[in-house]
């Protein structure tokens, strides 16, 4: 049996794949590009039909973060154009919010930025959180706030908090290249305090920043091993003033492989296509639909995504169908894990699971709202000129867009 066939009866049983497995998937070639996406596919399949669930960022804290991260268009020292704003007031992330919820989104995640939230941080969190509950009981909400103290995870459980969002982004190996103002142990204890409080905890990576295979896979089985029930994909968008500015490492048939590899090692559990997937699938964004089973709706948080219609087009005309809030997420087996996990921690015992949010930063998929129009070009401009004169297969890193639009601007949002 090939090794395709074999990942994918591994799949179909939801079992995982051995690392040599895991590490032969992203040394495919492109002429086998295809059917180790329809091997994918049948597993995505399996466990999550034709159903694409929506997920819709609200960036509560823009810029003014303390920590070093090197993806991070919001990190200390940062000279990207974005727009810096502090905490949102209730009732505007509630309007941000309700955008996204209109245009389908089944979950709301409320990002902020910072190494961590203060417990008046928490208190901002609670009373946003209510106002969005109040418009819509039913929306899912994720937080996102950093590295958490101790019973701030239980707090924000007890407002009405489903989820707690706090990627790994890297392999331990390689962790301490890419920030230097806290741990990749500081990120798992987050992560654990997340299941301990009975919260789904959503953690994903951040590929493209140079890593090697290996870390690749061994950062996907570490987030297996931590039991996240959503494990967002980030593709490293390379913003102008970061120290990854010039790191244009991935192809759309990388990031294929690269999801495809997810997969494979997660195969019950939802797998989100999250920042940076306009910028580097481009025209192949509906190939990536039969391996993923989530995206975000419309922007992140300091980039611009597709035009939320033209999301919602692509998943219509890829033959997928947006998951209905009444509808489920995970598989049965999953789902009664993650219920057990939360009665446990309600009777005293641990909790566990995951689901949710996105990458940079403290946490999701970085790009960050830019000032209002001016008179002089932004670096986004001012690469879209230089390319113009370059070589049609050169990276096309004309296409990273400042966002200026939705919370924190007067423009709405684009859902």
């Amino acid at each position: 049996m090939d090794l395709l066939d074999t990942l994918t009866a591994k799949g179909l049983r939801g079992e995982v794949p051995t690392r040599e497995e895991a590490l032969a998937v992203l040394a495919t070639t492109d002429d086998e590009l295809l059917d180790v996406v329809a091997a994918a596919g049948k597993v995505r399949r399996r466990w999550f039909g034709r159903r694409v669930k929506l997920n819709y960022l609200v960036n509560l804290k823009s810029g003014l973060c303390p920590e070093d991260c090197s993806y991070c268009s919001q990190r200390l020292g940062s000279k990207a154009e974005i727009l810096k704003y502090t905490w949102l007031k209730p009732d505007q992330a509630a309007d941000a919010a309700r955008a996204g919820v209109a245009g389908g989104a089944k979950r709301v995640c409320l990002v902020a930025s910072g190494r961590g939230p203060t417990d008046r941080d928490i208190d901002r969190v609670t009373d946003t959180m209510a106002a969005i509950k109040d418009a819509d009981p039913e929306v899912e909400i994720c937080v996102c706030l950093g590295l958490l103290s101790d019973n701030q995870a239980e707090r924000l459980k007890a407002a009405g908090a489903d989820a707690y969002n706090h990627n790994l982004n890297t392999s331990e190996g390689t962790y301490g290249t890419i920030t230097k103002t806290h741990t990749y142990a500081d990120r798992v204890d987050t992560v654990q305090k997340a299941h301990g409080a009975g919260l789904s905890a959503c953690s994903g990576l951040i590929a493209g920043m140079g890593e090697s295979d290996e870390d690749l896979v061994d950062v996907v089985f570490a987030l297996r091993e931590l039991g996240s029930d959503s494990v967002p994909v980030n593709f490293l968008i390379p913003f102008e003033g970061t120290p990854l500015a010039k790191e244009w490492n991935l192809t759309p048939q990388r990031c294929l492989r690269i999801l495809a590899m997810v997969r494979f090692v997660n195969p019950d559990t939802e797998v989100r296509i999250a920042g940076g997937r306009e910028v580097h699938l481009r025209s192949m964004q509906p190939l990536g639909l039969h391996i993923a089973n989530s995206i975000f709706l419309g922007d992140y948080l300091t980039s611009e995504g597709q035009a939320g219609q033209t999301d919602l087009d692509m998943i219509k005309d890829a033959g997928f169908e947006v998951e209905g809030a009444g509808e489920a997420t995970l598989p049965r087996h999953r789902a009664d894990v993650a219920e057990a996990a939360q009665a446990g921690h309600a009777s005293g015992g641990c909790g566990s699971a995951a689901s949710a949010c996105g990458s940079g930063g403290g946490c999701g998929p970085c790009g960050g709202h830019a000032h209002g129009p001016s008179s002089s070009a932004s670096p986004a401009e001012e690469a879209a000129e230089d390319a113009a004169d370059a070589p049609d297969d050169e990276l096309r890193s004309d296409l990273v867009k400042v966002r200026r639009r939705g919370a924190g601007t007067e423009l709405a949002p684009n859902a």
